[in-house]
């Protein structure tokens, strides 16, 4: 009876960790995998078909805001401003610390910038760091085609993320295997037919770990991508979308803070129309 009850409290929020495969929209499939060696993760895969569908893709728009390119917003608060479906976490962006619970920025609505390209609706919005720390990117053509690192002559939507996992079928070698963390990514496959959403939960003991970016491009290889581009991860990995009731359904465990299933506001996002 203790067991239960502690198990319980443990879970309480969290998706239970059971591998679940199923249609939740018409041409969208999610999956759960659970694993448990070489250490505990929690998959959160949607596979999105192209063909069944026509889903609409968008990254966030700019903000009218002094000392940033954007808003932060949590990746619910995203879903439900643009009415999409379907939502992740995006680039990685500055300003950034959390070095409490009470002592971490950006708050809602604080001002920040993704650290690579950035681009909605033929604005371009953010160079980032791109001196820096080249990252890269997402491109998204009014046509909803998506292609990696290879920019249209008019740029529609642009997402950049942390690195690329697999290009032209081969995952990119010497992708680091040590350290294991929430990972956050996107690929497609050879056709660009099924666009994949993975999300790893992770920072949760006796839960889910998380994964390294090999590991992470190993599973991404195994469901099918050609290409694969990892986003932002930590904190800010998270996967929501909209339920049959229209109500916001956060289908991972986020982790800002460490505290699980608290979502971290972050700059921008990934968001896909499936109505």
């Amino acid at each position: 009876m203790l067991f239960m009850g502690g198990y319980f409290l443990f879970s309480s929020g969290r998706p239970t960790p059971v591998a679940v495969k199923k249609e939740i929209m018409d041409g969208v499939t999610y999956q759960r995998i659970v694993r448990y060696l070489p250490h505990s993760m929690v998959a959160h895969i949607l596979v999105i078909d192209k063909k069944d569908k026509k889903p609409q893709f968008m990254v966030t728009p700019p903000d009218d805001v002094d000392g940033g390119a954007l808003k932060a917003r949590t990746t619910s608060q995203f879903l439900e401003e643009f009415d999409v479906q379907i939502a992740i976490n995006g680039d990685g962006f500055f300003p950034w610390w959390s070095r409490s619970p009470a002592d971490y920025y950006p708050h809602v609505g604080d001002p920040v910038t993704p650290n690579g390209f950035s681009a909605a609706y033929g604005d371009r919005y953010a160079d980032g760091l791109q001196d820096i720390r080249p990252e890269p990117t997402l491109y998204i053509s009014r046509r909803n085609e998506l292609t990696f690192n290879n920019p249209p002559n008019k740029i529609f939507h642009a997402l950049s993320g942390d690195r690329m996992l697999i290009q032209g079928g081969e995952i990119i070698p010497g992708l680091d295997d040590a350290e294991i963390d929430p990972r956050t990514a996107i690929g497609t496959n050879r056709n660009g037919r099924y666009i994949y959403l993975v999300v790893v939960d992770g920072r949760q003991p006796f839960y889910s770990k998380g994964t390294t970016f090999a590991e992470l491009a190993d599973l991404l290889k195994d469901l099918g991508a050609f290409n694969a581009m990892g986003l932002d991860g930590g904190g800010s990995s998270t996967m929501v979308i909209e339920g049959e009731n229209g109500e916001t359904v956060i289908l991972n465990s986020p982790i800002d803070s460490y505290i699980p299933m608290r979502e971290r506001p972050v700059a921008n996002h990934l968001g896909a129309y499936i109505k």
